[in-house]
């Protein structure tokens, strides 16, 4: 180039303007300060409205306590018969001999009176597949049979509605093979009558 734009020395002027580095790193601090702030704000707003995160959830932890339910009072006791206020009548609805007698024998010992002692009536007789059945007046429902199913657990109980005495039966069945043993039927006889409290159970309130 010549005249007034002649170029002399061995360098080239600058045709633009150096890059201005510094106020770019300056922009970029500024920004990522900006959105750091941002992100901040926000996660505070979040905590104010979930309840103060761990603290809430210590706060929760604490208000959730497991509590022991006091044992409930024990139920009224039962004003059972004892055995010796209550008479059987033993039948045999088998086709195996003796079994009534023996039965009666087992109950005698154990305190029952005993009353008949014979084969079951038509309405029984090889017509009972289970252990047995205890039949008695509706008024032995809550006395005499429950007394007389502690020898017996399996025993079905029936009430007959046209009985006029307040004597139980116990029907021998085909599964019939012994009564209870004497210390379980002994120990199912005193829960009867004097039935133990509900344990206490753990209750969770929150």
């Amino acid at each position: 180039m010549g005249g007034q734009y002649k170029i002399t020395g061995d360098r080239y002027p600058r045709m633009r303007p150096a890059r201005r580095r510094g106020r770019f790193a300056f922009a970029a601090v500024a920004c990522a300060t900006a959105l750091g702030l941002l992100g901040w704000g926000t996660l505070q707003l979040i905590d104010v409205f979930t309840g103060g995160g761990k603290a809430s959830a210590a706060g929760a932890g604490a208000a959730c306590r497991t509590t022991a339910a006091k044992a409930s009072a024990p139920p009224a006791a039962v004003a059972v018969p004892k055995p010796a206020r209550i008479t059987v009548n033993v039948l045999n609805a088998t086709t195996r001999g003796g079994l009534a007698q023996k039965t009666a024998d087992e109950l005698k010992k154990r305190g029952f009176r005993i009353g008949e002692v014979s084969n079951a009536s038509e309405e029984y007789d090889k017509k009972v597949k289970g252990t047995g059945v205890l039949v008695g007046p509706a008024s032995a429902v809550k006395g005499s049979l429950p007394v007389l199913g502690t020898q017996l657990p399996a025993a079905e109980r029936r009430t007959a509605a046209a009985r006029k005495d307040t004597t139980v039966d116990l029907i021998i069945g085909d599964g019939f093979r012994e009564l209870a043993k004497r210390a379980d039927a002994d120990a199912a006889l005193a829960e009867l009558a004097a039935p133990r409290p509900t344990p206490a159970a753990e209750k969770k309130s929150c």
